[in-house]
C-alpha cells in the first residue's frame, strides 16, 4: 500500500515552484520530507493533499486522489496544516470532535477524550483553544486529526494516512517527542505517516524515509543513514554540515564554522 506522487509541478503566478517531483511513501513508515526554508516542502505537501492545483498525479493506495469524493478522502487520511485559525469560541475538545465523522469514528463518545490524552492534553479539555499557547493549540489539532484517522487501519485491512506540516516547530523538547511518538505508533499499527519536518535529528530518530528536497527539486531520497551524508546535505542546504554517529544512536548533524 503506497502514496505515490508521480512528476508534480506547481506553479505561481507563473513561477515554477516545483518541478517534476516523484515521491513514494509506504504504509507502517513515517517518510519525512526535508530541506531549506523555501525548497517547496510544505508545497509539496499541500499538492498531495489537493489543497492547491498541481500537474501530474497522485495515488492513494493506487486510487487517484483527484477522482475520489470528498469524504471518501477524508476518512482515509488526516491532514495537519502548519497554522490553523479559529475565529469561533470552541474548547478543546470541540475542536477535536471537528475530526470526527459518522460512521467512521463518529459513534465514539470517548474519543476525543482519548485523543486529547494521546497529545497530553486531557487536562485542558474545557479550556478554550483561544487560551492555549501556540504549542498546545497545534497538539488539539494534532489530536483532532487523531481523531478523524484513529485506527490505522480500516475495517477492509486498508491503511489510513497522517500528513502533516511542521507538527513540532513550536513545541518544546518532550511535546515534540510526544507528537513523534504518536507518528511513529500510527505507523507501527500499519498507517502511513507523511510528514514536513526541519530538525534533521528529530527526523533520524523517527523517520523511515526521508526525502530531501532543494529549489523544488529531490536531492536525494531513501533512508536516514542513506540521505544523511555531509555531502548530501551541505548541498541541499547551502552550508557546510557535519554528520556525526554517536554509539547505538541515530546519525546526528551539526553545522560548523569552516575553517
Amino acid at each position: 500500500m503506497t502514496l505515490r506522487a508521480d512528476d508534480i509541478t506547481v506553479a505561481y503566478r507563473k513561477r515554477q515552484v516545483l518541478h517534476g517531483i516523484s515521491v513514494r511513501a509506504g504504509a507502517g513508515a513515517v517518510t519525512a520530507i526535508c530541506g531549506p526554508n523555501g525548497s517547496g516542502k510544505s508545497t509539496l505537501l499541500k499538492a498531495i493533499c489537493g489543497e492547491l492545483p498541481y500537474g501530474g498525479q497522485v495515488t492513494l493506495d493506487g486510487d487517484d486522489v483527484r477522482q475520489m469524493p470528498a469524504w471518501t478522502l477524508a476518512a482515509r487520511r488526516g491532514v495537519l496544516p502548519q497554522a490553523t485559525t479559529l475565529a469561533f469560541p470552541f474548547t478543546a475538545i470541540e475542536v477535536v470532535r471537528i475530526g470526527l465523522r459518522e460512521g467512521v469514528n463518529g459513534a465514539d463518545a470517548h474519543l476525543p477524550l482519548h485523543a486529547l490524552e494521546r497529545v497530553g492534553l486531557a487536562h485542558k479539555a474545557n479550556n478554550y483553544f483561544q487560551e492555549l499557547s501556540g504549542g498546545e493549540q497545534q497538539r488539539v489539532q494534532l489530536a483532532r486529526v487523531l481523531a478523524q484517522v484513529w485506527e490505522p487501519l480500516d475495517a477492509a485491512g486498508q491503511p489510513r494516512w497522517l500528513m502533516m506540516d511542521e507538527p513540532v516547530a513550536s513545541l518544546d523538547v518532550a511535546q515534540q517527542q510526544t507528537v513523534m511518538q504518536s507518528a511513529r505508533s500510527f505507523a507501527q499499527g500499519g498507517g502511513g505517516v507523511l510528514v514536513v519536518m526541519h530538525d534533521l535529528n528529530l527526523t533520524a530518530l523517527y523517520a523511515d524515509q526521508m526525502v530531501i528536497m532543494a529549489e523544488g527539486k529531490v536531492v536525494a531520497d531513501g533512508t536516514p543513514e542513506d540521505v544523511m551524508t555531509e555531502a548530501t546535505l551541505s548541498r541541499a542546504y547551502g552550508y557546510p554540515v557535519r554528520v556525526n554517529q554517536a554509539p547505538a544512536a541515530s546519525p546526528f548533524v551539526l553545522p560548523y564554522l569552516p575553517a
